[in-house]
Order: structure tokens, then sequence, then C-alpha cells
């Protein structure tokens, strides 16, 4: 069984919950839908290391991610031409057991000092809050504020064809 389908399936059912449960109280539920582009391929390796450091992860395991990351090279063939081998400084390797830990790693901040319900799916995310009063949208507003500074500040960049406002004046 593949964990992160487990876990995105996860994720969408707590979502579906908790505005069912508002819903189904008479509440009303505001939410904006966020897709990162690029994000596995936007991750700077030397904020990614120093991230993990800082998550209290042993030396020698940080310095063995160090060793997957880095001395990586990728070139590009068009036509029967290949380029020239360029060193790859900052991306999550798609495809490997690491990958998805590693971007996890990285994204695992995103929630710090945001007061709202903000749910993760791989590389996109559901900001989103019960509305009861004009104060309750001030916050999700600020909220979205401070995810936009956190995506400015982490390399990530939204993706603004795919961005969603949802639920809003659902209840």
């Amino acid at each position: 069984m593949d964990l992160g389908r487990v876990t995105h399936v996860s994720q969408v059912i707590t979502v579906c919950q908790d505005i069912a449960d508002t819903l189904d109280n008479g509440g009303r539920m505001d939410a904006i839908i966020v897709d990162f582009s690029k994000a596995f391929d936007l991750v700077p390796h030397g904020r990614l290391l120093v991230k993990i450091a800082n998550s209290g992860l042993e030396a020698r395991v940080v310095e063995w991610i160090k060793q997957f990351l880095t001395g990586r090279t990728q070139r590009v063939r068009v036509g029967g031409v290949l380029s020239d081998e360029v060193g790859v400084l900052s991306g999550i390797p798609q495809g490997s057991v690491l990958g998805p830990l590693l971007f996890l790693a990285y994204v695992n901040d995103i929630g710090r000092n945001i007061e709202s319900t903000i749910r993760l799916f791989a590389d996109d995310c559901v900001i989103y809050r019960q509305i009861l009063t004009n104060e309750d949208m001030t916050k999700l507003q600020r909220d979205v504020d401070r995810l936009g500074k956190w995506a400015v500040k982490n390399s990530m960049k939204i993706n603004p064809s795919k961005r969603r406002c949802a639920l809003r004046g659902i209840g």
C-alpha cells in the first residue's frame, strides 16, 4: 500500500468531515485551495538540510541525506544532442522512497503561526475556517497572507491558474 496515497485519502476525509460537521450545525466554512507549482523541483537543498538538522535528527542521518542530495547532475537531450552536465542544487528526487518524506520535512513548518486549519496534499494545500463573524474572515485572510509569505520565504511558487476559492458563503 502506498503511504502517500493513504495520507492523501486521510487528509481528504478529514477536510470533508470538518466541512460536513460545520454545515450540519448550520455553519459556514470558507476554504482556499492552493497548488504549489513544481514544488518538488524548487526545494533548495541547503535550506532543506537546515530544516532537517533543526528537527533534531541525528547528525549522521542529516549527513546521509546530504550525501543523497549532493553531487547530482543533469543534462538534456534535444534531438540527438546532449547538453553539458550541470549540478543540481535544488529539487527532491522523485520516484525515490525518500522523496515524499524529504518534501514533508521541508514543508512541515507551513502551519506555524496560522490559526486556521491547514491540510497538506503533497504539493497542494487547503486552508479553511468556520466563519461565524467578520473577525473570522479577517483571521482567514491574515492566514492566507502568512501562507503567501511562507511560500516566498521557502522558494515555493503558488500556481495562480490552479488557485481556487471554495465553499465561500456556503451555509
